[in-house]
């Protein structure tokens, strides 16, 4: 498995128990659409290698707790810890309206209601702080923040991402 075909889920924060459990602190809104994982993905060394599942359950909100298949010791959960973990993007949930992902949205027209097709989009950068698209036209780099007033509609048949931006903000960049 490659990353390119795979969403970041989250990382082995620590162990558990000295059973071999450890805890994968997600990165997600919704922690309890992954208790029913068969396997997943950690990287160790830049490799993706497959660890089945025994069972996983929430803890504290944001953590899995998760015993992995043949991991049974304290010892053997530490060479885990630190570990990125990983899912193949068909695993991820399908998302309707204009809820996406972000990787969902690369290469799609981005059109603007007064402006028309301004660019494509290239990709989406967060900084934590201001999550934006980055929208090519021609040589120009056009940064659209990403704030639900601003998206109107997100088509996945068409491959569009119809924006309301404020006057003069595409114009800032062209």
């Amino acid at each position: 498995m490659r990353k390119k075909d795979c969403f970041y889920l989250g990382k082995i924060a620590k162990k558990f128990s000295f059973k071999g459990e450890v805890l994968i602190y997600l990165d997600t809104d919704e922690p309890e659409l992954y208790t029913d994982l068969e396997s997943v993905f950690v990287d160790i060394n830049g490799h993706l290698v497959p660890f089945f599942i025994d069972e996983a359950s929430i803890h504290r909100n944001t953590f899995l707790r998760v015993k992995i298949e043949d991991v049974d010791s304290e010892a053997e959960a530490d060479e885990l810890v630190g570990n990125e973990v990983y899912l193949a993007l068909s695993m991820l949930p399908k998302l309707e309206g204009n809820k996406f992902y972000y990787h969902e949205v690369v290469d799609f027209d981005a059109i603007d209601i007064n402006l028309g097709h301004f660019g494509t989009i290239l990709r989406i950068v967060d900084n934590g702080i201001q999550a934006l698209f980055e929208v090519q036209k021609d040589d120009a780099i056009i940064l659209v923040p990403m704030i639900d007033e601003f998206i109107v509609e997100v088509n996945r048949q068409d491959k569009f991402v119809k924006f309301n931006t404020p006057k003069g903000l595409i114009d800032l960049y062209l």
